[in-house]
């Protein structure tokens, strides 16, 4: 079973910067495309990013693209997500995922995607 834990939340000003990590457990890490997911208050999840399993494709939710990075360290078993120039619309819970076998550029949007999750951490921008 495959366990994911994020840290690296926490409260930052306006244009400054976080960077996430999700450490993974349980499988295999190097098979598994892994994604990042947020939900702010009283709003659905949101996509945010996904790496493919080798760390050579990366996407990204249209509200991130050109602030946020993801990337993957296989020797460490773990995901992480860059975030610049956060704002306050960034404030939210922020969930990492593990993709299913079926993962693909069609899914890797949705949280059908995947089917392992984290706790979560929560990130807070201050204006």
């Amino acid at each position: 079973q495959v366990q994911l834990v994020e840290s690296g939340g926490g409260l930052v000003q306006a244009g400054g910067s976080l960077r996430l990590s999700c450490a993974f457990s349980g499988r295999t890490f190097t098979v598994y495309p892994m994604g990042w997911f947020r939900q702010a208050p009283g709003k659905e999840r949101e996509f945010v990013a996904a790496i493919n399993w080798s760390g050579g494709m990366t996407y990204y939710g249209d509200s991130v693209k050109g602030r946020f990075t993801i990337s993957r360290e296989n020797g460490k078993n773990t995901v992480y997500l860059q975030m610049n120039s956060l704002n306050a619309e960034d404030t939210a819970i922020y969930y990492c995922a593990a993709g299913r076998t079926s993962w693909s550029s069609s899914t890797l949007r949705y949280e059908y995607g995947y089917n392992g999750w984290g706790q979560g951490t929560q990130v807070t921008v201050s204006a």
